[in-house]
């Protein structure tokens, strides 16, 4: 970055500033989001050249937010390495944050998910984009001084490289912001089913009804099982999708005797599975199911009860039976909405079930062992803002958080790790334990100081039992996001930059 930033300064003129801007912008999210050709070719259908083509174009379209920030700073030409470096971070947030909210948005690879370990103990007040403001600013400082004064230079440089160092210190240190709500005992399942097969109903169908069903039922069944016990009232989180059926598709023949094994024990469960109809369209859902659901609902099923027409309750209203229900709100673009115009791109592909309803933004949590879980699908748990509108009531927001992912779309690839760091993130900003139940890896519980506690190895077939803490009370991102979002970062960095346009002018008017 600060590479960047010293061949910026020194570009001779705003078109060879936009050029710098471009190529290192997109260059860089090339290497960030590469894996999405696995997703679109491998898993999706799309002739090679097309899918490179379509992260390429993904990444320069993204590109353009940088590359006007760059002419932008080098328009303005500003002395003096502090306030240098505070516009140039102003300015790379306003993009960070353009990139992550517009168009429904892409905040992949955003520079604070880097800094989660160095940079994480100023998560709880500033969020992701104050942590990355706060480090492009160090970097910035660093070009700022350079060519002028070196030795200046370097000695901030090792201030910087210190600062970050002590990361690991200062979280330890740092205030909390919260108490303990008690504990959770959880079982996660990873039923590692390969997403060529996932929907083959030959193959990876039976075999991911077979599997989840049984280990829903007891989490225990596999026979290289761990030597610890799920205690009663634990929850058991199967991953996103898990079931790729509707209810009524997958039959009393399956149900029956789940919801029986739920019915008859102490326990509750999480299942991510579409729901719906085609008159009504269908969402990317979790079902939560309590063991007194359980057996009302096996009771309906056994008396010949379509399961499909329960799965309508409102979570406000206790009243309604049976199952709680969560549907995912930001959904993934070409993966689970069709944006206008883009219809013939995802006619060329074979993603199914990829056209899906929205849910509420901020839906309340699932009550269970005295704890508030708040479920979130896939890439949710990038958009802390929107998380954060859980919040807003300390008496009622989540204790818990839990993430259902099917990251199978992307392979081995280093997508997995970047998503856990998006988890980790969230738990730092709202101080809460995130737990995640994907298919494939990372299955991991994570504390609310963002630290894993457990893990699964990736692409293998295991249940993760862990126990968490939950938390009450609310950090000072928590508060400022719950209620305005991101505006007060977008009003800093506006009112950064627009201080910088003051002084770039009063700079020119004295020079000679």
């Amino acid at each position: 970055m600060a590479l960047f930033v010293v061949v910026l300064r020194r570009a001779p003129t705003a078109r060879s500033a936009a050029g710098v801007g471009w190529v290192f912008a997109a260059t860089w999210l090339v290497g960030t989001f590469w894996w999405l050709f696995v997703s679109l070719h491998t898993h999706g259908g799309l002739a090679a050249p097309l899918a490179v083509g379509a992260v390429l174009a993904l990444a320069g379209a993204l590109a353009v937010y940088y590359t006007a920030i760059s002419v932008l700073y080098w328009h303005l030409a500003l002395d003096g390495i502090v306030f240098s470096a505070l516009v140039f971070a102003a300015l790379w947030t306003l993009a960070e944050l353009a990139r992550g909210v517009w168009l429904t948005g892409f905040p992949w690879g955003a520079v604070g998910y880097v800094h989660v370990d160095s940079l994480g103990w100023v998560a709880p007040w500033v969020g992701v984009y104050g942590m990355g403001a706060l480090a492009v600013a160090l970097a910035a400082g660093v070009a700022a001084a350079w060519p002028r004064a070196r030795v200046r230079a370097l000695a901030l440089a090792g201030g910087a490289v210190a600062l970050l160092t002590a990361g690991p210190w200062l979280s330890a240190h740092v205030p909390t912001h919260t108490q303990s709500a008690g504990a959770l005992h959880l079982a996660l399942l990873q039923g590692n089913i390969d997403q060529g097969e996932k929907f083959d109903t030959r193959t990876g169908l039976p075999k991911a009804l077979a599997w989840y069903s049984a280990h829903l039922a007891d989490p225990h069944a596999s026979a290289d099982r761990s030597a610890d016990t799920l205690p009663p009232n634990a929850l058991i989180v199967a991953p996103e999708t898990a079931l790729p059926l509707l209810p009524q598709q997958a039959g009393p023949e399956l149900w029956g005797p789940l919801l029986q094994f739920l019915g008859q024990g102490t326990r509750a469960a999480l299942l991510g599975l579409p729901l719906g109809s085609f008159d009504q369209g269908y969402s990317n859902a979790v079902w939560a199911i309590t063991p007194q659901a359980a057996a009302q609902a096996a009771t309906d099923v056994a008396e010949g009860r379509p399961l499909g027409t329960l799965d309508m309750p409102n979570p406000r209203d206790p009243a309604q039976p049976p199952f709680y229900r969560y549907e995912k709100h930001h959904l993934v673009p070409f993966g689970e909405f069709i944006p206008p115009f883009f219809r013939w791109f995802v006619d060329l592909m074979n993603i199914p079930l990829g056209d899906f309803n929205r849910g509420a933004l901020a839906q309340p949590p699932f009550e269970w062992a005295g704890q508030r879980v708040a479920p979130n699908i896939c890439y949710e748990d990038l958009f802390g803002e929107e998380l954060a509108q859980g919040f807003g009531d300390a008496a009622t927001a989540p204790t818990v958080l839990v993430n259902l992912s099917n990251l199978a779309w992307f392979g081995n690839t280093v997508a997995l790790d970047q998503h856990l760091h998006a988890s980790r993130l969230r738990a730092l900003e709202l101080a809460r334990p995130m737990v995640r139940a994907t298919n494939t890896g990372a299955t991991v519980a994570i504390d609310h100081q963002g630290r894993v506690t457990h893990a699964l190895p990736r692409l293998t077939q295991g249940v993760l039992l862990a126990t968490v803490e939950g938390q009450q009370g609310l950090t000072p991102f928590a508060r400022w996001a719950s209620r305005w979002g991101l505006w007060p970062v977008w009003l800093l960095a506006g009112g950064v930059v627009l201080a910088g346009a003051v002084v770039a002018r009063a700079q020119r008017t004295r020079r000679p």
